[in-house]
């Protein structure tokens, strides 16, 4: 299965092929068994405990030449394991966070596609119906974002891992919400609600310029942890956490009239194409 992605840089649009190990997982009847166990919490936990050791260290150089990263973008350090080297950092200059208060900017490195959500709190992903009070868990929180937007910054394994806060602003409350580990790739929207079943920590925020907002971040096939700061007042470019070994998903979720989309986002998102973007840059604009 492939995911077509835009990038802004080159402005060409490339076909993202899903793994093979997650093609057997949903698509074949011996691999979706298989999935049963694998996406389990307690699985998660396993592979995440032997990441944190010494001895995954072996997985790291093959890792970073079959996914081609570029390492020189990163603190040249000695890594402990492999959810050292997975979660590790990037160089000062190497993202520039857009400090315009008026801009709306990405929280990290990802693919990103946007749905409207409805006047009945509903969006549509890939023929599937979801509702921000399944996803939230929160009737009352929901409603108060019908008729806005719905973020999904897809992190793929080759991404920097880290994220930030952006806006300036202070936490209102925060809920974890228990649940399975599916791969938040495009594959899995084929078989499962990813946004309503897996694992999932979301903060309500109020910003400086963009109002109340939520940032959610969703864990995935693998994905031993996600590990977040838990600040109650933050500045807009500070680290919000990180995710160890997986792909990945950060949420935004915007209240109506905030903020208008950049264009080439919003054509590419009603054409189910995800836009590629980086940690910083800006994806949409103030409405005054």
């Amino acid at each position: 299965m492939n995911t077509k992605v835009y990038d802004r840089k080159t402005k060409k649009i490339i076909n993202e092929k899903s793994p093979s190990g997650a093609n057997f997982l949903y698509n074949k009847k011996f691999g979706r068994i298989i999935l049963k166990l694998v996406n389990k919490r307690f699985i998660s936990s396993v592979a995440g405990f032997y990441m944190n050791r010494k001895i995954s260290t072996i997985h790291i150089n093959n890792f970073i030449k079959d996914n081609k990263i570029d390492m020189s973008d990163y603190e040249n350090v000695k890594y402990k394991s492999f959810n050292n080297f997975f979660s590790r950092k990037i160089k000062n200059g190497k993202r520039k966070f857009d400090m315009n208060k008026d801009n709306f900017v990405s929280p990290a490195d990802s693919k990103l596609i946007i749905y409207k959500i409805d006047k009945n709190k509903e969006f549509i992903i890939k023929n599937k119906t979801y509702t921000i009070e399944t996803i939230l868990r929160d009737k009352k929180l929901a409603e108060e974002y019908k008729n806005g937007y719905f973020m999904v910054f897809r992190l793929s394994v080759d991404d920097y891992h880290r994220y930030a806060y952006i806006d300036d602003g202070v936490v209102l409350y925060q809920k974890n919400i228990k649940g399975i580990y599916n791969t938040v790739g495009p594959i899995a929207f084929n078989h499962f609600k990813v946004y309503e079943e897996n694992h999932r920590y979301y903060q309500v925020m109020n910003t400086s310029n963009f109002g109340q907002i939520i940032q959610m971040e969703v864990g995935a096939l693998l994905v031993g942890k996600i590990v977040n700061n838990n600040k109650k007042e933050f500045m807009k470019g500070e680290e919000k956490g990180y995710f160890l070994f997986g792909g990945s998903t950060i949420i935004v979720i915007v209240k109506e009239n905030t903020i208008k989309i950049d264009e080439d986002i919003l054509s590419n998102s009603l054409n189910n194409i995800e836009t590629k973007v980086k940690q910083g840059e800006k994806i949409a604009k103030k409405i005054r």
